[in-house]
Protein backbone atom coordinates (compact mmCIF):
# COMPACT_ATOMS: atom_id res chain seq x y z
CA UNK A 1 0.00 0.00 0.00
CA UNK A 2 2.87 2.35 0.78
CA UNK A 3 4.39 1.72 -2.65
CA UNK A 4 1.08 2.59 -4.30
CA UNK A 5 0.91 5.84 -2.35
CA UNK A 6 4.47 6.68 -3.34
CA UNK A 7 3.68 5.98 -7.00
CA UNK A 8 1.03 8.70 -6.89
CA UNK A 9 3.72 11.28 -6.09
CA UNK A 10 5.26 12.83 -9.19
CA UNK A 11 8.72 13.63 -7.78
CA UNK A 12 9.64 10.00 -7.05
CA UNK A 13 11.19 7.71 -9.70
CA UNK A 14 8.40 5.57 -11.19
CA UNK A 15 10.22 2.51 -12.60
CA UNK A 16 11.98 1.38 -9.38
CA UNK A 17 8.71 1.74 -7.47
CA UNK A 18 6.83 -0.33 -10.04
CA UNK A 19 9.45 -3.07 -9.79
CA UNK A 20 9.38 -2.81 -5.99
CA UNK A 21 5.61 -3.24 -5.87
CA UNK A 22 5.72 -6.24 -8.17
CA UNK A 23 8.59 -7.80 -6.23
CA UNK A 24 6.76 -7.32 -2.91
CA UNK A 25 3.61 -8.97 -4.25
CA UNK A 26 5.55 -11.88 -5.76
CA UNK A 27 7.72 -12.25 -2.65
CA UNK A 28 4.78 -12.36 -0.27
CA UNK A 29 2.91 -14.84 -2.45
CA UNK A 30 5.88 -17.16 -2.99
CA UNK A 31 7.36 -16.96 0.51
CA UNK A 32 4.15 -17.19 2.50
CA UNK A 33 2.38 -19.42 0.00
CA UNK A 34 5.13 -22.02 0.00
CA UNK A 35 5.26 -22.10 3.79
CA UNK A 36 1.49 -22.41 4.08
CA UNK A 37 1.47 -25.18 1.51
CA UNK A 38 4.32 -26.93 3.33
CA UNK A 39 2.49 -26.81 6.64
CA UNK A 40 -0.84 -27.94 5.18
CA UNK A 41 0.40 -30.69 2.87
CA UNK A 42 3.68 -31.80 4.45
CA UNK A 43 5.42 -31.89 1.07
CA UNK A 44 9.02 -31.15 2.02
CA UNK A 45 10.27 -29.69 -1.27
CA UNK A 46 7.89 -26.74 -0.89
CA UNK A 47 10.20 -25.42 1.82
CA UNK A 48 12.94 -25.02 -0.78
CA UNK A 49 10.83 -22.46 -2.66
CA UNK A 50 10.66 -20.02 0.29
CA UNK A 51 14.13 -18.49 -0.34
CA UNK A 52 12.99 -17.43 -3.82
CA UNK A 53 10.22 -15.41 -2.19
CA UNK A 54 12.71 -14.00 0.30
CA UNK A 55 14.97 -12.91 -2.55
CA UNK A 56 12.00 -11.18 -4.21
CA UNK A 57 11.30 -9.32 -0.97
CA UNK A 58 14.95 -8.22 -0.76
CA UNK A 59 14.72 -7.06 -4.39
CA UNK A 60 11.64 -5.03 -3.48
CA UNK A 61 13.41 -3.29 -0.60
CA UNK A 62 16.42 -2.62 -2.82
CA UNK A 63 14.27 -1.03 -5.51
CA UNK A 64 12.52 1.06 -2.87
CA UNK A 65 15.91 2.32 -1.68
CA UNK A 66 16.96 3.07 -5.27
CA UNK A 67 13.76 5.05 -5.85
CA UNK A 68 14.71 7.39 -3.02
CA UNK A 69 18.39 7.63 -3.95
CA UNK A 70 19.82 5.76 -0.98
CA UNK A 71 23.59 5.29 -1.27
Amino acid sequence: MLVALLLSRAEVAQTPLTVAGSAFIAGIAIFSGSLYALSLTGIKWLGAIAPIGGAALILGWGCLAIAFGAP
